[in-house]
């Protein structure tokens, strides 16, 4: 004898089988798309001429309680705030510092919790002037995206990093896609010096761009950001009451015994496997693709990064 417990439970199933065989029915009636190469299967077919070693000398290692979080920084597009974050990295200014702010779907960023007594600097400058655009010329890895963009006249990527560039006005900068690394500042232009970074965690804030100096991209712990806990006050800045998650340290690769290092490469972005994978993303194949869009936006194009294969 059946219970009602039983016959709801024979009725539910009943129900989600015929359900279920709805989109196998609609999936079969519509036109598949061909199989194509993944992202994944063309980083996995890749060479070792198509990847580049990070540069130590540009790398920067931020220890926080869960792990490593490793920021390749961009020279070329802000030369004088890099020089002056690798200055303040080198005479200790980060460690025993804090994030102090994580922002749903935005941004965290770190620097001085206490602003009523502010860690003092040593020779690092006080005021680094906003290198919210740089010229064309400091850009020599450059490879076009076909997209049009709402953003910038012409957009692409530069030797791993998501830039856009006004040609008339012989300009370029870096993009605010996920995972990039900016200098805080105050309304002033140069009020930033890179005692206060942050990087996005969010849906890209592209409207950030050419306003606030970018310095660089997480290749490598974006976890560690992106779960931190919200912070409750207005911005998603930490209260009084709540706990800033610490930075035991901030180091440069080069300054890191080898042993210690992370040992991570990322795809030359000028290589015909980089052209292929952005392909990939572009136009999908199937089967479980249905559609392909061919399109990609600037801050969806893939960049991989992997760890550098043992000998």
């Amino acid at each position: 004898m059946h219970t009602p417990f039983s016959l709801t439970i024979r009725r539910a199933t009943t129900l989600a089988l015929a359900l279920a065989a709805v989109p196998v029915l609609a999936a079969s009636a519509a036109p598949g798309l061909p199989i194509k190469p993944t992202v994944a299967d063309i980083v996995k077919a890749s060479s070792a001429s198509d990847w580049r070693p990070l540069d130590p000398d540009n790398t920067l290692y931020m220890e926080l309680p869960g792990g490593r979080v490793v920021i390749e920084l961009a020279p070329d597009f802000a030369p004088q705030n890099v020089a002056n974050i690798k200055l303040l990295t080198r005479e200790r200014y980060y460690d025993g510092q804090a994030v102090v702010r994580s922002q749903d779907n935005y941004v965290a960023q770190w620097g001085d919790a206490d602003e009523a007594h502010p860690k003092p600097l040593k020779t690092a400058r006080e005021k680094v002037p906003g290198e919210f655009t740089v010229p064309l010329k400091n850009d020599r890895h450059f490879t076009a995206l076909p997209e049009r963009d709402g953003y910038a006249p012409q957009v692409g990527i530069s030797n791993g990093f998501p830039a856009g560039r006004d040609p008339k006005a012989g300009r370029t900068w870096l993009a605010h896609c996920y995972g990039m690394v900016g200098v805080g500042r105050d309304v002033e232009n140069d009020s930033g010096n890179g005692t206060s970074l942050y990087a996005v965690t969010g849906h890209a804030p592209r409207h950030l761009d050419r306003n606030i100096t970018v310095v660089g991209r997480v290749v490598s712990g974006m976890a560690l950001l992106s779960t931190l806990p919200r912070g409750h006050e207005a911005m998603g800045f930490y209260g009084a009451t709540e706990v800033h998650p610490p930075i035991t340290s901030m180091r440069l690769a080069a300054d890191v015994p080898e042993a210690e290092r992370s040992h991570l490469q990322v795809m030359r972005t000028d290589s015909a496997t980089y052209k292929a994978a952005v392909e990939a993303q572009r136009n999908r194949g199937g089967p479980w693709n249905k559609y392909a869009a061919g399109y990609v936006e600037l801050c969806n194009v893939p960049i991989p990064v992997r760890e550098q294969p043992k000998p």
